[in-house]
């Protein structure tokens, strides 16, 4: 079965170790029949949410700010899964993920529970430490993530070692394995 696949790349670099990822994950789910889209949040004119509790007024347009935000409301709210591509900056996502995901409250507003839509999600994330210890911040900060949302964790690659952009060409089991992650959706 078709499904569609909405990736959130938080990635400041265009042709980065997280961007290979990605490109590597969406060949695999392309080559499994899903149709993937991506933004690049690095490129877009995205807010801080403020926290207003104003949005949810208008399933089209969620949110009282109007910006790109309006480009991922459609497609984050009929995609099956959701994809959270970063590197990791200080033990965590990046903060034009953060931005991006935090935005995404408008569209729990638009039920009176603020309820988010139910999603799988995909954790993919580039990071120049490779130990356990180095991951388990981001870990539990995604564990916590779907948890509280009731999303289900669809899969995690954690590619620690690649520190300069262009380092992950140099192993290709982790881009393997975003392959793999991909193609089992």
């Amino acid at each position: 079965m078709s499904r569609t696949i909405c990736i959130l790349n938080g990635s400041p670099r265009a042709n980065g170790n997280t961007k290979e990822l990605i490109r590597r994950f969406t060949k695999g789910a392309e080559a499994a029949g899903h149709e993937v889209v991506c933004f690049d949040l690095q490129k877009m004119d995205i807010h801080g949410c403020l926290g207003c509790c104003k949005g949810g007024k208008d399933e089209n347009s969620p949110c009282v700010q109007k910006d790109d935000m309006e480009r991922i409301y459609p497609v984050y709210r009929t995609a099956d899964v959701i994809v959270l591509a970063s590197p990791m900056y200080y033990w965590g996502i990046s903060g034009q993920l953060k931005t991006a995901f935090d935005r995404l409250f408008a569209v729990a507003e638009l039920t009176p529970d603020y309820e988010n839509p139910k999603k799988e999600c995909v954790l993919l994330m580039a990071a120049e430490g490779e130990t356990e210890s180095n991951f388990a911040p981001v870990r539990a900060f995604y564990e916590g993530l779907t948890s509280h949302l009731g999303w289900k964790n669809a899969g995690i690659v954690y590619a620690g070692g690649n520190m300069e952009a262009g380092d992950i060409l140099g192993k290709p089991s982790q881009l393997e394995e975003a392959e793999e992650l991909g193609r089992s959706i």
